[in-house]
């Protein structure tokens, strides 16, 4: 009777656990007002969970401010897939550091894979002034976002 009632716990445990880290990777995954992650994004936001927790991971403090706002998947050449991740403009300095590792893992993850990183970068029109804005950054012009 009690190894059944141990075992229920262990079991339980072990599903909260598993809904904790999900709850975790999502906190990953910035997205427009109530727009739901799709699998993808999911997964990409569970790998990066995962590294960040990894006890042997060297780029654990830096990976602790990225977050994804979408992830893709494209088909690349003869069978050949991959992965388009795009990052919020205001965390891309922190991934640029930590670019070639944080592929390498990701790439791991995904059996091969190929993982491209993607900046999101926000146009601001001529209207600015009604996001509440005084001046508009050189940087969110369409001439310099396209450039």
């Amino acid at each position: 009777f009690g190894s059944s009632r141990l075992a229920q716990a262990r079991n339980v445990a072990v599903r909260e656990g598993t809904r904790l880290n999900m709850l975790n990777a999502r906190k990953k995954i910035v997205k427009e007002k109530g727009a739901a992650p799709t699998d993808l994004e999911e997964e990409v936001a569970k790998a990066l969970f995962d590294i960040e927790v990894s006890p042997s991971s060297d780029i654990k403090a830096e990976l602790r401010d990225v977050v994804i706002s979408s992830a893709k998947e494209v088909e690349v050449g003869k069978g050949g897939g991959a992965v388009v991740i795009h990052v919020p403009f205001r965390v891309w300095k922190t991934v640029r550091k930590i670019q070639g590792r944080l592929i390498r893992e990701l790439e791991k993850k995904f059996n091969k894979r190929h993982i491209v990183l993607v900046a999101n970068r926000t146009i601001l029109d001529k209207n600015f002034k009604r996001k509440g804005l005084k001046v508009r950054p050189r940087s969110r012009t369409l001439t310099s976002v396209h450039q």
